[in-house]
């Protein structure tokens, strides 16, 4: 059985057989590492990390907040 990997913005799910890299996952979905958080089964993982079949994977966006509005007088 193949991993299951479910991908975020816009949501949709695939399956890859395994064992694979972060990284070779990633390029084979065309996924640009330095956009993305790799989740497998619950647990963020790094991009030499090996992924198996009975792993299940999620790519979720990487977003980064601005500054909040300063607090006091303006």
């Amino acid at each position: 059985m193949p991993m299951r990997i479910l991908l975020r913005n816009p949501r949709r799910e695939v399956e890859i057989r395994g064992p694979r890299s972060v990284a070779g996952v990633l390029n084979e979905l065309s996924v640009e590492r330095s956009s993305v958080l790799v989740i497998r089964n619950g647990t963020l993982v790094p991009g030499d990390e090996m992924l198996a079949d009975e792993d299940e994977i999620e790519i979720r966006p990487v977003i980064s907040g601005g500054m909040g509005r300063p607090e006091g007088p303006t």
